[in-house]
């Protein structure tokens, strides 16, 4: 990523003020398994730096309890994951792997016929 890039937006990653802002005021809580850094101050403030695109959903479950506060445990202390708990996964809308159900455009656009119970609404009737 360009410098120019670094000090003037900010969907794709932290900017400069927020790096250092972070690095002044804050104290590394962690990382997850994402990239995504971690940051705790005194006064009780907590965030995120992404790794990438700035994306809510790109938090795994356990950093998001930290974050608001429903828990002081940091996640690396936690137990760890149940056998049958899947790994978090960012929303995947708008890309390729989006889920597109049967009828949608994107896998031919044609649907099931109607069965028969649907009656149409007529001003009429």
């Amino acid at each position: 990523m360009s410098i120019l890039m670094k000090i003037f937006t900010w969907w794709e990653g932290a900017t400069i003020g927020t790096l250092l802002f972070s690095r002044a005021n804050g104290t590394k809580a962690g990382t997850d398994g994402l990239g995504n850094t971690y940051f705790g101050s005194k006064d009780g403030k907590r965030w995120v730096i992404y790794n990438g695109a700035n994306d809510a959903s790109r938090v795994p479950p356990e950093w998001h309890g930290w974050l608001h506060h429903t828990t002081d445990l940091i996640p690396e202390t936690l137990p760890a994951p149940r056998a049958w708990e899947k790994p978090a996964v960012p929303n995947l809308t708008g890309t390729s792997a989006a889920f597109r159900p049967a009828g949608a455009l994107e896998r031919g656009g044609t649907r099931a016929a109607a069965t028969g119970d649907y009656e149409a609404w007529s001003p009429e009737a």
